[in-house]
């Protein structure tokens, strides 16, 4: 990768951390840019070359982490509930808790349901609004979104495997084709 590249991604994630820090000490509102880039040690031209806005650092970090994960999963419409979409969703989850907790508990959980549920609709495909798959797309990143949330708040003490195996019980999703389902059926 070249320097200016390794520069950028260095700068968005000092600004992001520099962001985060500062939201444990006040409140989103009452941040300013110069706060930011002075905790992040950028220039103002780095912070506006990468972003609009404070709140544009936010949807950016949300909208990353997505296409990462979007990246790492096999989904259509015949194979989207799957066993290891669900392991991969806690996997990510956890990976990237500490923010996603942090938005959650300052207030900003309905807009990460939010660009789930659009991040979702985008992978599963085109759906007429009437459709009852799109019901059930929203039940499934409802359920998932509190159940990850909240087990990362709780420190993530179940390994994803169980967390996953929990999940799809409950779900009625299949642990087919993972060498974790081979040993631990779902219905065990």
């Amino acid at each position: 990768m070249d320097k200016r590249k390794e520069e950028n991604i260095r700068v968005k994630k000092s600004i992001t951390e520099a962001l985060f820090k500062l939201m444990h000490e006040k409140s989103f509102s009452d941040i300013s840019i110069t706060e930011i880039i002075r905790s992040a040690k950028v220039a103002r031209a780095s912070f506006y070359r990468n972003y609009d806005s404070k709140e544009n650092v936010l949807l950016t970090l949300i909208e990353n982490i997505l296409e990462q994960f979007r990246s790492g999963i096999d989904c259509n419409e015949d194979n989207y509930y799957t066993y290891q979409n669900v392991y991969n969703s806690f996997a990510y989850f956890k990976k990237y808790g500490d923010f996603l907790v942090d938005l959650y508990l300052f207030g900003y959980g309905s807009i990460l349901l939010e660009k789930l549920n659009q991040f979702h609709e985008e992978v599963a495909g085109t759906m007429p609004n009437s459709s009852i798959e799109r019901y059930k797309l929203y039940m499934y990143m409802g359920a998932l979104f509190n159940t990850a949330i909240i087990w990362v708040q709780n420190g993530a003490k179940e390994s994803i495997e169980d967390i996953t195996d929990i999940f799809c019980r409950t779900c009625g999703i299949p642990a087919v084709n993972t060498p974790h389902a081979a040993k631990n059926p779902p219905n065990a």
